[in-house]
């Protein structure tokens, strides 16, 4: 199997979301793929009423059943966030990498799993395998995890290996976050009789300024879980960033509306009670606005795992990379939630994202033999001796 040529077809399938482009085809690629490295295959439409009103949802599931062993999922999405200003949709290669959106999140760690799995013994295979691969994760998927539970037990105890995390290391915890839409409410007059109007974006100003101040609080809030070195952070941090503000229709209009976007990532010590709450009192000591919550995402933290598979996988990143790690990973999802704290499953991971790569960012790339040396890290890991 030719992995790069894996990756340029994925990369060239815009499977962008919102809307949600093009998932059946990408697992129509996919479905064979799997069937060449031996596995059995089931492709899952999720019901509407399983992905948050949406349809076309379409989901893979691939096994290598092994009774008695201990059972190993590993967990895969095909969505991308959407891109512009680039030809995101049209990989290239240049110095050892390929460039695209999702090349790294994480298209390439699809190419380097079922490269991995076609150099695995299958016949020494010393877990109960499958594979999902999923969609929707970059907008919310957690509905759809549970859906596709039904065809993945045993669930409690199961050990999910991720494939959208960091490479060279594992990962064993990810931050929290909570997503918080809020809407002001002003006055719409002429600009130039602003004294009998209310400015709503002026509104929200005094907003952003109070959670400014609560920012330089929540990032000094630090883990005891470490942080893989290349972010350039020693242990994992709180985060809070104002990442949207939408105001305004015309420039002698004072704005009766004004919407922003609140991102608050939690380390695995902080609770979900405890952010919200504090974002809740800060936007109320704000005398004078009007403001009210148009919608509110909890994704829970995942906390760290403490399991002799993390070393098992650590051993064999260094034997085959010359360098390892266990690391808490600087980012959130749904899937880690739903498996650790829904289905008493252990969750772990590792995958081709590097800092570098830009992930989500114009000219995504992915490292031609990070994907090399993922597709040898896991038959090794994955086989016996």
């Amino acid at each position: 199997m030719d992995c790069f040529t894996v990756v340029r077809d994925l990369i060239s399938i815009d499977t962008s979301v919102p809307p949600g482009r093009n998932y059946e085809k990408t697992i129509d690629y996919l479905e064979p793929l799997f069937h060449h490295v031996g596995f059995e295959t089931q492709k899952i439409r999720i019901p509407a009423k399983c992905a948050d009103g949406y349809k076309g949802r379409v989901n893979l599931i691939a096994h290598r059943r092994n009774a008695g062993k201990p059972r190993l999922i590993f967990y895969a999405h095909i969505d991308v966030v959407p891109a512009q200003g680039w030809e995101a949709f049209k990989p290239r290669e240049d110095g050892g990498k390929i460039y695209g959106r999702g090349a790294a999140d994480m298209k390439g760690g699809i190419a380097a799993l079922l490269l991995g799995l076609e150099a695995a013994d299958q016949g020494k295979l010393k877990y109960d395998t499958s594979v999902i691969v999923t969609t929707d994760e970059e907008v919310g998927q957690a509905s759809q995890i549970r859906f596709l539970g039904q065809f993945l037990q045993p669930l409690s105890g199961a050990y999910f290996f991720d494939l959208d995390s960091s490479f060279g290391c594992v990962t064993i915890a990810s931050l929290g976050a909570i997503h918080l839409d809020i809407k002001v409410t002003g006055r719409s007059v002429h600009s130039a009789l602003s004294h009998l109007g209310e400015n709503a974006v002026e509104q929200a100003n005094l907003l952003i300024n109070a959670l400014s101040e609560l920012k330089r609080e929540v990032i000094q809030r630090k883990s005891q879980v470490d942080a893989e070195p290349a972010t350039g952070l020693t242990k994992m941090e709180s985060r809070l960033n104002i990442n949207m503000i939408k105001g305004g229709l015309k420039v002698n209009i004072v704005p009766d509306e004004c919407s922003i976007a609140i991102d608050r990532r939690l380390i695995p010590e902080e609770t979900l009670e405890e952010a919200e709450r504090e974002l809740i009192q800060t936007l109320s000591s704000v005398a004078g606005v009007r403001w009210e919550i148009e919608k509110l995402t909890r994704i829970p933290t995942v906390p760290p795992l403490d399991d002799p598979i993390v070393d098992k996988l650590a051993k064999v990143i260094q034997d085959v990379t010359g360098d390892s790690g266990i690391f808490g990973e600087m980012g959130s999802g749904d899937f880690g939630p739903v498996a650790t704290l829904e289905w008493d499953a252990r969750h772990f991971g590792s995958g081709v994202i590097r800092p570098e790569c830009n992930i989500h960012g114009k000219d995504e790339f992915v490292y031609k033999k990070d994907i090399e040396d993922l597709a040898r890290i896991i038959p090794r890991f994955i086989s016996t001796e």
